[in-house]
């Protein structure tokens, strides 16, 4: 089956203790759908200035991700972000932002993406992903991101978002800061009874936990000494996990615990170089092997 992701496009300069790259592809949409690609066909909705090249959105169909989504404004310039990784490369500051065009993005959605039965709505504001729902049809599948900013700036409109969506996926600091809980397994249950279905934690280099009804577990990152740039893992990971999804048409518990360890190893192949360029040289099989390799590192 399809899925749609709505989100950003960007172009992004990253600065890390070891190297440094100007203007490479990134925002959340685009790491997304390709994580995605792996897995199912992926309906992109984006937006972008006149600098972004055409050969880039030629490549992105390359993928099987369909473009018809993706605006372009004339006479504009793309999202772009500027930031660096201090020793640790977990931690980060954001050195430049230029929102440009996604500064005044109003996503319109072409009418055969409004039949797609997955969506994923990567970081952006919560009035604008209720926006994209407000588009879709009833029976569909959907999974929202988040960040601190929504979370502080638009809280209500989150909150509203919530009950809207069947999962959430956030990471551990903004749990907390969504709950004002400091253990991380009460920030999970109380997201969990905000709304959503289920809830995914992500906690970086250790891992993801995941929050139902039914029940609660924690899955631990794919060991990986090769740490280039962690840009984008995040959205990897839900790119995985969703193309996953997509790709077997159901939901239930067993399928969902392998989506997330999926995105789990797209993730694991995303931070071992910039921007795209280690997943460029990927494909399925790659991650089927290393899924096997982390299947029997948690068998006890």
């Amino acid at each position: 089956m399809s899925l749609l992701v709505v989100g950003s496009v960007a172009f992004d300069s990253v600065e890390t203790p070891t190297a440094s790259r100007d203007r490479v592809v990134g925002g959340s949409a685009i790491y997304c759908s390709y994580a995605a690609s792996y897995f199912s066909d992926v309906s992109l909705v984006g937006v972008v200035g006149e600098d972004w090249p055409d050969e880039y959105t030629q490549w992105l169909r390359t993928r099987g991700i369909d473009t018809l989504g993706l605006e372009t404004v004339p006479e504009a310039q793309t999202f772009h972000w500027k930031g660096k990784y201090h020793a640790d490369m977990n931690d980060r500051e954001t050195l430049e932002l230029q929102l440009n065009v996604f500064a005044d993005f109003d996503p319109q959605l072409p009418g055969q993406y409004r039949e797609c039965p997955f969506v994923f709505l990567a970081n952006g504001a919560p009035t604008l992903q209720r926006k994209v729902l407000s588009q879709v049809n009833g029976s569909r599948f959907v999974v929202a991101d988040t960040m601190d900013i929504w979370i502080q700036n638009e809280t209500d409109e989150l909150k509203q978002l919530l009950h809207e969506i069947d999962g959430l996926v956030l990471n551990d600091s903004e749990a907390k800061l969504l709950t004002g809980k400091t253990n991380l397994v009460e920030a999970g249950q109380d997201v969990l009874r905000m709304g959503p279905a289920f809830v995914v934690v992500k906690k970086g280099e250790h891992g993801a936990m995941f929050f139902s009804e039914q029940e609660t577990y924690a899955l631990p990152a794919f060991p990986t000494d090769r740490v280039v740039d962690p840009t984008g893992a995040g959205d990897s990971f839900a790119g995985g996990m969703m193309g996953y999804l997509a790709s077997k048409g159901e939901v239930g518990p067993e399928v969902l615990k392998a989506a997330i360890g999926y995105g789990t190893i797209v993730a694991s192949y995303n931070v071992e170089d910039f921007s795209l360029d280690r997943m460029k040289q990927i494909e399925q099989a790659d991650l089927v092997q290393r899924m096997e390799r982390y299947q029997a590192m948690l068998r006890l």
